[in-house]
């Protein structure tokens, strides 16, 4: 650990108390109740046990003798991390950059805030009054204008409430450099809205102290007012941090990485509209166990439970049975997967779980191979990707076989809500996750989440890469509501994907046509599909085919063709 104080301490009673509603012994029984936690447990003292992890155990696994010095207890046997342990976890010496804030640029669209894969990169919107009031109070000139330059003037938070005379609010961007790994994907999202707010800078033992105080003022200040957090800006959802930001960071996924803002965003669309108390999780076997749960690290601040590959599903109709036999019919329960979890092994417990009519949410993590076991090919892999068990060579061309559309078959199910989305299409996918919560029964959300090692993409191209996938037809988007009528053209819309009545889209400015091969050429994963003049191969070729009748396929669904 650093030798600087924590700059919160998610264990202390106050997050005891906000996580669970209760300072008692009272604890032990309400998170026994949630039959999210493993049963044989009554006989430890949960509440001194998560006092006592901090220290005791996070302190000896931070300097290196965790293992060597702790002895088994009953919390490791029966693998209990208490909530947001992730938040203790120092990420500050891994990466040479840190982003650097531009309060002139910055319009407060969040999209920054939301696109982290981390929770590195947090916004808030104060008052004028209160925030200067915070500011005074800060002796020393060159620290307090290096806060001050943290907060910008936006037509957002600003301008529009002074013109209603009400007092505007200042918007300030803060970096948590113990969470950030310095992918730059904020750097590249606020780039690709034009705005040019974030730039990455070198990281020293000069930056490092500057943006540790910065931080810890950004947590003094105090949350954002509710009257500034406007619902119908979903991506606004993020500045709402005790509903919203509940994964904390500290996990130990790669740089970058597209599943973890999925899970992100997920969680603050549904913690944002039914309160945190009211949301569990069954985690498949995946990528995402093993980043979220490396003892004695948590990021999440809501109960939670690993199973295996192949039945996730299952459990989760176990604990929704549980719970609606208690009456608790409102908490919402997601299921997380990934290709294996979903598309392979684990299909047929998927598909008793969308025939059961069960209120059981599930959030389809497509990285389109294993990545948790190297990137081996899946059944949502394409057509012409470099894999393992299937890589390119003389004899077999890359995967041969054809996509799942998994997403698909789940609207084939009988009552389904479907709905297939990136996180880079911020709306879309914040409208999919409410509608999936408020949808009475089994829903789906099939979410492209980009993998960078597999992919052989750069660390700050996972929101790039998804709207390319869309752009593309490798993924397009669509929302299949069974409330909406009888027929499937009325379930079915593909609202949100360009040119919806074409086969391709053409940018409008240059005229370039964004098919699969474009999308091919970015990507490590099919670069062996082009000779040295650039031309793809009959395989990449039989992948465009492939893409493209999908995407007739949904269009015919629509009512499009």
């Amino acid at each position: 650990m650093t030798d600087q104080e924590p700059l919160y301490n998610p264990l202390d009673e106050e997050h005891v108390t906000q996580v669970t509603g209760t300072k008692d012994r009272g604890l032990e029984k309400e998170l026994h109740e949630s039959s999210l936690l493993p049963t044989g447990l009554l006989e430890l003292d949960i509440e001194q046990y998560v006092g006592d992890f901090n220290e005791r155990i996070i302190g000896a696994y931070a300097a290196g003798t965790g293992e060597r010095s702790l002895p088994a207890d009953v919390g490791v046997a029966r693998s209990l991390i208490p909530p947001g342990t992730g938040a203790l976890r120092d990420f500050s010496y891994i990466a040479p950059e840190i982003p650097q804030f531009d309060r002139e640029r910055c319009v407060g669209c969040m999209a920054c805030v939301t696109e982290c894969p981390d929770t590195a990169i947090l916004g808030k919107a104060i008052p004028r009054s209160r925030l200067e009031a915070e500011l005074n109070a800060i002796t020393e000139d060159r620290e307090r204008e290096g806060i001050r330059a943290q907060w910008a003037v936006t037509r957002k938070y600003c301008d529009v409430y002074e013109k209603k005379g009400e007092e505007g609010a200042l918007f300030g961007i803060f970096i948590d450099p113990t969470k950030c790994k310095g992918c730059a994907e904020c750097v590249e999202v606020c780039a690709a809205l034009g705005y040019h707010a974030l730039t990455m800078v070198k990281k020293d033992e000069k930056t490092l102290p500057l943006y540790r105080s910065h931080f810890n003022f950004f947590r003094q200040v105090g949350p954002t007012p509710a009257g500034y957090i406007n619902e119908r800006a979903l991506a606004d959802m993020m500045l709402a941090e005790e509903a919203a930001l509940l994964y904390v960071g500290g996990a130990g996924s790669c740089m970058g990485c597209g599943e973890a803002t999925a899970i992100r965003m997920m969680l603050a669309a549904t913690g944002f509209v039914h309160g945190a108390e009211r949301i569990g999780i069954v985690a498949a076997t995946g990528c995402n166990t093993v980043y979220s749960s490396t003892y004695p690290y948590n990021p999440f601040l809501v109960p939670w439970t690993n199973s295996l590959f192949e039945n996730a599903p299952a459990v989760a109709m176990g604990i929704r049975g549980k719970w609606d036999q208690r009456g608790w019919q409102e908490k919402k329960l997601w299921v997380i997967g990934g290709d294996g979890a979903m598309y392979d092994i684990g299909f047929q417990s998927l598909s008793r779980m969308l025939a059961s009519g069960m209120d059981i949410k599930v959030l389809i993590l497509d990285t389109q191979v294993y990545s948790n076991t190297g990137g081996q090919a899946s059944t949502a892999t394409y057509t012409g990707q470099d894999a393992k068990m299937a890589s390119f060579g003389k004899s077999v061309p890359g995967k041969q076989e054809r996509r799942k559309e998994l997403a698909l078959i789940a609207m084939m199910h009988p009552d389904t809500f479907v709905a297939q989305t990136t996180a880079a299409h911020i709306n879309h996918f914040y409208r999919a996750i409410i509608a999936a919560n408020e949808y009475r029964g089994p829903a789906v959300v099939n979410v492209y989440t980009t993998c960078q090692p597999e992919h052989g993409v750069a660390d700050d191209r996972s929101s790039h890469q998804a709207k390319l996938a869309v752009d593309s037809r490798a993924f397009p988007l669509f929302v299949y509501d069974p409330r909406r009528g009888e027929k499937t053209k009325e379930r079915l819309s593909l609202v949100s994907n360009p040119a919806v009545t074409d086969d391709w889209y053409k940018v409008p400015t240059t005229g370039e046509v964004i098919d699969f091969l474009a999308f091919a050429r970015t990507e490590g994963r099919f670069a062996k599909q082009f000779d040295h003049n650039g031309r793809p191969s009959e395989a990449l070729l039989a992948a465009q085919a492939d893409r493209r009748q999908n995407w007739r396929r949904l269009q015919e669904l629509a009512g499009l063709r």
